[in-house]
């Protein structure tokens, strides 16, 4: 007699075999990814942060409202340089916000600005970006000589800056700097190493 072939579905009948090669693999790869994701998330946290810049005393070269992320293991064997964007909390002040600003001058130097321009050890300082001609030297129309741990800081946006040369933020100690702006990006799309 012959077996006739049921139609319809076919539950249980046929076991698909489970392919132990495939899912070991797979496993490995999600292991990796979370492993990566993980020592990712702890060298962002114990080496980096995020701050936003506040205010245009940046532009152009940092925008307002733009995230930064911010180094602040670069100055553990090594000193801020002029030139870096560091991120510093004026005074000391840790109830006041994160300022990003531009170090000009360092440890032993003698500053002053005259004419609309910065001079350093009495010789004209030579801007890495392009920058306003200065119309308020506030304190530092007379000269400044900085102490071994203290920085001179301006913003790119020489004539709406709040930096060094005015009172209230004054030279930077190296103890209230918090560390080296390294990285930007913001929700326009802006992404890049700061310079």
């Amino acid at each position: 007699m012959r077996r006739r072939r049921k139609s319809g579905l076919n539950f249980g009948r046929q076991r698909k075999k489970f392919n132990m090669g495939l899912f070991k693999e797979i496993m490995s790869w999600v292991v990796e990814l979370l492993a990566v994701m993980l020592v990712a998330m702890l060298l962002v946290y114990l080496f980096c942060y995020r701050t936003k810049v506040v205010g245009n005393a940046m532009e152009p070269s940092l925008l307002n409202g733009e995230d930064v992320l911010v180094n602040r293991f670069s100055y553990t064997f090594t000193k801020p340089k002029a030139g870096d964007v560091i991120v510093f909390l004026p005074n000391g002040n840790e109830k006041s916000h994160y300022y990003v600003r531009r170090v000009v001058g360092t440890p032993g130097d003698t500053i002053q600005i005259r004419d609309g321009a910065v001079y350093i050890n009495n010789q004209f300082y030579e801007e890495e970006t392009e920058v306003a001609s200065i119309e308020n030297a506030g304190i530092a129309a007379e000269p400044i000589e900085l102490g071994t741990d203290e920085y001179f800081v301006l913003g790119d946006n020489r004539n709406n800056s709040e930096d060094s040369r005015y009172a209230n933020i004054g030279v930077v100690k190296k103890s209230y700097i918090e560390g080296k702006a390294w990285y930007r990006f913001s929700s326009l799309g802006n992404m890049g190493f700061v310079r």
